[in-house]
């Protein structure tokens, strides 16, 4: 019984995880976090950690299929940005599969499915081409 407990509890954290990060997510604000061993970096308007991925180029994504799954992409209509952060540098793109996806000085913003709450930073350094954005 504590196992099926146990196991429950998992795919209900999963599920509130896939809820709050489906394929797109929408936002409006971005802010910047500092953290130890980190520094500075962006965040969506509620904490929630922007990444970037090292094989984009500028303009186009090349995560895809079941990559957006692991890293969700970071969608605003019209990104606010912090003090100190250049609003200018914040964009829009199209990607392949029709939909948008916001960027900071033109690379595709994602999550990380990972990353539960404000201020996780589990997608740091994976596979040595994901990293936080520093603004």
């Amino acid at each position: 019984m504590k196992t099926l407990k146990m196991m429950l509890s998992g795919m209900l954290t999963m599920a509130i995880a896939v809820l709050m990060f489906s394929s797109v997510a929408a936002a409006d604000g971005v802010g910047v976090k500092e953290k130890d061993g980190i520094g500075k970096y962006l965040t969506d308007e509620k904490g929630m950690t922007l990444y970037l991925f090292k094989k984009d180029t500028a303009g186009t994504s090349a995560c895809a299929g079941p990559c957006v799954e692991k890293w969700p992409l970071f969608s605003a209509e019209k990104v606010t940005a912090p003090e100190g952060v250049n609003a200018g540098d914040f964009g829009t793109i199209v990607r392949g599969d029709g939909k948008k996806q916001t960027t900071y000085k033109g690379l595709p913003l994602y999550y990380f499915f990972k990353d539960l709450k404000p201020g996780d930073t589990a997608g740091q350094g994976v596979n040595n081409v994901w990293y936080v954005v520093a603004p």
